[in-house]
């Protein structure tokens, strides 16, 4: 029989046909394709006509069919839905495609012709896209090392696909962590928890085979947290028990970082050191300068400048924020230091306290469907689109999908993964099955959005839940809307200080009245949310930034320390180093500590590049500040020049100059303090 994952899929919309792939389709398929692949490079390198921008730069952005069919499964169902035979093959599955890709960089025939077409640019009649594509398609080449010769050749090529592998065994030792551990709770334990938690906590009980009979047998009741951010985060908000919140959180805190075959910390120690060593090979001081040269932030100078500008006030609120909460906890008996186990506990105290805010009480306005709704809305009233359910087979029953079209004609297939389990890595992301492009025929995209909320009936959000949901949408919204002619600078192949841009801008729409106002509905009466409590959680939307800044800052500010100079031995010391200079709160630790920070180790993606989430808030606070000065968050020639400059554009021009055509200018920093209650009163 065929293969499924090489045939044509005649499926509606050409959706992967995961109803007939099975997980031992995998490995042959991914031997044929890239078979099929390296015979297409081959035969580019090795061509005897003259090098043209057609024969050598758009036959690179000619797709391999059967390599993309195969790579876009298998990386959406290992995220998504992991097992043992889907981990081994990302472990075998790693190093083969590091190879194959740096061989590709490293063919000195093909670098030959692709340095051919650049060095006549000049003379070349090329559009302003194809320009972009052909820098940089040259600099790609010789940032991965194409100009190398010999020894330092052959050294790149070990580094990347040594790095290949120990960023999958990052990533599996963290999921192996967040899976295997759990706290069993007892009836007694579920005291003072809301409704909400305590159906989560006995779902997750379910989940690890803790209730009925297998759960009594090892005298567990059934309910258990876990730690899916889902469920510990509103348990450590709940929970009056500080025993157990000091379990759970530490059990948290030490992901990766167990000892045993999940420990991480020496893997991270070897990553830095090859990260170091392959910018030096390139001819740069550090990673750090080698990785920053392609973002808009450009120097690490740039980007601690920023880090340090939030730092300070943020600093200053947090440390004002944990006088009062150790205040709060004394009132309860509690002598001595606020830890980072209570942190959460008594903001939440707090917060209903100033606010009159129950997060039991608010939940159930925020229904997952109701938002997911919301989220359409929005876009339907941005950019026309409409988004019509399909019934079609994907690789979970939890996942759902719609076409998603405008003025009849179809634009993008939208998959939702919405629920957390034990086979999906923490977190949220959004990925494309298949991205836009014109060349060389028009390809319309599949886009997924991957989330970890907690399963219920009807399953319910917290406000912070509710924002993940609409940042991820953003980022579907950039691959969506996508029109250029080029898969490599297609949707969200932008640079990373600016793919965020999108993705935080968007979150500003669920903070709009008219759409809480809509949307926000009780889950079981049905009614719209009180006007004085949507105002009330309006009012309440920069409640402890304080914290939420402090954790995120502290941590890109250890991501550039790692990379900004020579390699730490033990990236531990160096950590607690950087903390230490920067004066961190005792009762804060950073949001991704090293053993877990998967954003850094798990690929090279964020890399020195943490920091670009504050980056890019400095441009959506900015950015939403534009409608806000027109007619509004549904401003009809504002978002037409959201689409027109930022979300339909990719990477085909200079981000900077992007933002320039929308707004008129770039930003500063302001607009990111005061949307984050940090501006100076």
């Amino acid at each position: 029989m065929t293969n499924p994952l090489l045939s044509t899929w005649d499926t509606p919309f050409e959706i992967a046909p995961f109803d007939q792939i099975k997980d031992s389709d995998f490995a042959p398929a991914l031997d044929e394709a890239l078979a099929a692949h390296k015979a297409q490079i081959d035969a580019i390198a090795t061509a005897d006509e003259a090098p043209t921008f057609a024969n050598v730069i758009e036959a690179l952005e000619t797709p391999c069919r059967e390599l993309e069919q195969v790579l876009s499964v298998f990386y959406s169902v290992a995220g998504a839905d992991s097992n043992p035979e889907r981990e081994a093959l990302q472990r075998a599955f790693s190093p083969k495609l590091a190879a194959h890709f740096s061989a590709i960089t490293a063919n000195k025939a093909l670098y030959a012709r692709v340095k051919s077409v650049w060095d006549q640019r000049d003379t070349l009649d090329l559009t302003e896209e194809q320009q972009r594509v052909l820098m940089l398609t040259h600099r790609g080449f010789v940032r991965g090392g194409a100009a190398l010769e010999g020894a330092d050749d052959t050294r790149m090529q070990e580094i990347k696909s040594r790095l290949a592998t120990l960023g999958t065994e990052f990533t599996q030792n963290l999921l192996a962590d967040e899976r295997d551990w759990f706290m069993a709770l007892s009836e007694e334990d579920l005291a003072g928890l809301p409704q909400f938690v305590v159906d989560a906590a006995r779902a997750a009980g379910k989940d690890k085979g803790l209730d009925g009979a297998a759960g009594k047998d090892k005298g567990l009741d059934g309910p258990a947290v876990t730690l899916s951010r889902s469920l510990i985060t509103p348990f450590l908000q709940f929970s009056p028990r500080r025993d157990l919140r000091k379990t759970a959180f530490e059990a948290w805190a030490a992901r990766g970082a167990n000892g045993g075959d999940s420990d991480n910390r020496e893997i991270a120690a070897e990553i830095l050191a090859l990260r170091e060593e392959r910018a030096k090979l390139l001819g740069y001081e550090n990673f750090a300068a080698y990785k920053l040269e392609t973002e808009m932030a450009k120097t690490p100078a740039a980007v601690r400048d920023l880090l340090m500008q939030v730092w300070e006030p943020a600093k200053a609120q947090a440390v004002a924020d944990a006088w009062v909460l150790t205040k709060m906890m004394q009132e309860d008996g509690i002598n001595g230091e606020l830890e980072p186990w209570d942190w959460r506990y008594y903001a939440e105290k707090r917060r209903k306290a100033e606010h009159d805010l129950d997060e039991a009480e608010l939940k159930p306005y925020f229904q997952l469907d109701r938002m997911i709704e919301a989220s359409f809305d929005c876009a339907t009233r941005l950019f026309g689109l409409e988004f019509t359910p399909l019934d079609v087979p994907l690789y979970h029953a939890d996942c759902r999908a719609w076409e998603v079209t405008r003025n009849g004609a179809h634009v993008a297939v939208f998959i939702g993964d919405y629920f957390a389990r034990s086979s999906k890595r923490s977190g949220a992301w959004c990925s494309a099955m298949r991205s836009q492009a014109k060349f060389p025929e028009v390809q319309t995209p599949v886009v997924i959005n991957v989330c970890n909320f907690a399963k219920g009936e009807p399953a319910l959000l917290s406000y912070d839940d509710a924002r993940t949901l609409f940042h991820e949408f953003g980022h579907a919204l950039h691959q969506m809307l996508s029109d250029v002619s080029y898969e490599s600078i297609s949707g969200t192949s932008v640079a990373r200080d600016f793919v965020e841009l999108p993705s935080q801008l968007y979150e500003h729409w669920l903070d709009v009245p008219e759409v809480l106002g809509k949307f926000a509905t009780h889950a079981e009466t049905g009614k719209p949310m009180p006007v004085e409590m949507r105002d009330r959680v309006l009012a309440a939307s920069t409640f402890d930034m304080g914290f939420q800044t402090v954790e995120y800052v502290a941590s890109a500010l250890v991501d550039l320390a790692f990379h900004d100079g020579p390699a730490p031995s033990d990236p531990m010391a160096r950590q607690a180093e950087v903390l230490a200079e920067i004066g961190m709160p005792s009762a804060i630790i950073m949001r991704h500590a090293t053993p877990h920070f998967a954003h850094v180790f798990s690929g090279d993606g964020y890399s020195s590049g943490y920091y670009s989430y504050m980056w890019s808030e400095v441009m959506d606070a900015d950015a939403f500040e534009a409608f806000e000065e027109a007619n509004g968050a549904f401003d009809p020639e504002r978002a037409e020049a959201l689409e027109a400059h930022i979300l339909s554009t990719g990477g085909s021009r200079d981000p900077a100059e992007l933002y320039t055509a929308f707004r008129g200018r770039l930003p500063g920093v302001d607009a990111l303090l005061k949307g984050r209650g940090l501006a100076a009163k």
